[in-house]
């Protein structure tokens, strides 16, 4: 990233101290996935991005969240979810677009997320969601899989066919994630 994608390297935030990951934990009510825990103690989210054209989405158009955001986001599926229990469409929600056990770990400046998922059954798992979509797509069964799989793809241009995107180098200062 440093030779070939300078603005979105130099996006990246330095990493999480081990307080600020005890912090998370306290955050959420649970441990992190160790590889969360991990990314996070390296690089603590990137800088907020305030436009398309800003570097910093190099995971899928989506930046890493720092860990106050990772918190604050996760505040709001569980908001979700405890609404949807309250008000009796539990089955519409949780799950589906929100669940407690679910960690935000980025987002994409329509406020999609990519979360990881802390249930029992799945753990570990990424899943993207649309604020558009009813349902969650579950995309990689763990982090480390899916950072080798957008690495790969932007070392040997190639298409990251679980999320149907390949990477485009801009302006020779940040990753771009297209469609296929």
């Amino acid at each position: 990233m440093r030779t070939h994608a300078l603005g979105d390297f130099s996006a990246l935030r330095p990493g999480a101290s081990v307080t600020e990951i005890a912090t998370l934990e306290a955050g959420t009510g649970f441990p992190p996935d160790p590889a969360l825990a991990s990314l996070l103690s390296m690089h603590n989210g990137a800088e907020r991005r305030r436009s398309s054209g800003s570097p910093g989405a190099l995971l899928l158009g989506y930046s890493l969240l720092p860990v106050d955001r990772i918190i604050e986001s996760h505040a709001h599926l569980v908001s979700l979810a405890n609404d949807a229990v309250e008000d009796g469409y539990e089955e519409e929600v949780i799950g589906r677009i929100a669940h407690p056990r679910w960690v935000p770990f980025a987002q994409a400046l329509t406020g999609d997320l990519l979360f990881i998922d802390h249930r029992t059954d799945g753990f570990g798992a990424i899943g993207e969601m649309s604020f558009a979509d009813p349902d969650y797509a579950k995309q990689w069964p763990s982090l480390p899989v899916m950072l080798r799989d957008l690495c790969s793809a932007v070392e040997d241009p190639t298409p990251v066919s679980l999320a149907r995107r390949f990477p485009s180098l801009h302006e020779n200062r940040m990753v771009e994630w297209v469609k296929d």
